[in-house]
């Protein structure tokens, strides 16, 4: 698969999901780049903004397996991976696979579960496999979970551990509409469901196919450097307890490079970087105690940083 078509590819999924979903552009961006990098997204914010139907609208698009997992306080870790039971007819045990085997998985409102349930997504979102009774069976590719949580409730909630959050590629925050969207939204949705009217676009196959070839993007070792200095700078900022992991830089690195093949390019610039900056790097990291909340206080060191970091040369960007 070549380069344009990955970006072809993107283009209709996204255009399929604009008729269901009003005026979110950049957040249909981010979970695409995220399904072609291979990554998972979290998304965050109040109720009624249109997390649900997003990934919905998406899962539509794409001719794959979806599963949706409604998170509560009584969802054991075996509601996701699936049991062994006896099969009385045959005398032996047979494997009931659970939602975690599927293309894309649906986590709804992920932080009422407990931490023991959400540990058993830790093995599934980094390796794509899922340990049972001893024996490891490997989950079906491509394999993507979006997750939902509600950031204004915290009563009968579980914040998510450092471990599970470094694992999203992307937390993104769908925000309010403006007026004019919100007018679309009504005029959109009066009648009929739009999101009961869109078939698929895509092929899970397809997907599978270009989460191996948007690596043929070029990263030039300036660039490489310039990635690696942002991330350093947020392990040594003075307002930061704990910085940015290397999973964390391996993540920038592959959304910069699928957000360069989205714009038409085969080579990754420094506002590639920057525009995914925000996104895959902010929930990574723990600032010391702040007035504002986490989100806010690390969106504002990820922004110090991209302004303290040298760019590099434009024309060093071309070679390996």
């Amino acid at each position: 698969m070549q380069l344009t078509q990955i970006k072809e590819l993107a283009q209709k999924i996204k255009s399929n999901v604009n008729k269901v979903v009003v005026g979110k552009d950049d957040v249909i961006d981010k979970l695409l780049i995220a399904i072609i990098a291979s990554g998972h997204v979290l998304l965050e914010d109040v109720p009624g903004t249109g997390k649900t139907l997003l990934a919905k609208a998406m899962s539509k698009s794409i001719n794959g397996s979806f599963k949706r997992i409604q998170f509560t306080p009584d969802l054991l870790p075996s509601d996701l991976s699936g049991i062994n039971f006896y099969n009385q007819k045959l005398s032996e045990f047979e494997f009931r696979p659970g939602p975690l085997f599927t293309n894309l998985l649906l986590a709804d409102e992920i932080n009422r579960a407990t931490p023991r349930t959400q540990s058993s997504l830790l093995e599934c979102m980094e390796e794509r496999q899922v340990s049972i009774d001893g024996e490891t069976r490997l989950l079906q590719r491509p394999f993507l979970v979006i997750a939902t949580q509600n950031p204004v409730e915290n009563q009968g909630t579980f914040p998510l551990p450092e471990a599970q959050l470094d694992r999203f590629l992307f937390k993104v925050n769908m925000g309010y509409p403006s007026t004019e969207e919100g007018m679309d939204i009504l005029k959109r949705f009066k009648e009929q469901n739009p999101l009961d009217e869109i078939s698929s676009v895509a092929d899970a196959e397809e997907i599978a196919v270009a989460q191996k070839h948007y690596a043929k993007v070029t990263v030039s070792d300036d660039l490489l450097s310039y990635l690696l200095a942002i991330v350093e700078k947020t392990r040594s900022h003075a307002d930061v307890a704990t910085g940015v992991s290397p999973r964390g830089s391996q993540a920038l690195l592959k959304a910069a490079q699928v957000h360069a093949v989205l714009r038409g390019r085969d080579f990754v610039t420094p506002d590639d970087v920057k525009a995914m900056a925000p996104s895959v790097l902010a929930h990574r990291i723990i600032v010391k105690g702040s007035y504002r909340s986490r989100n806010e206080a690390a969106e504002a060191v990820v922004a110090s940083v991209l302004r303290e970091v040298t760019v590099p040369a434009e024309e060093n960007l071309l070679s390996r």
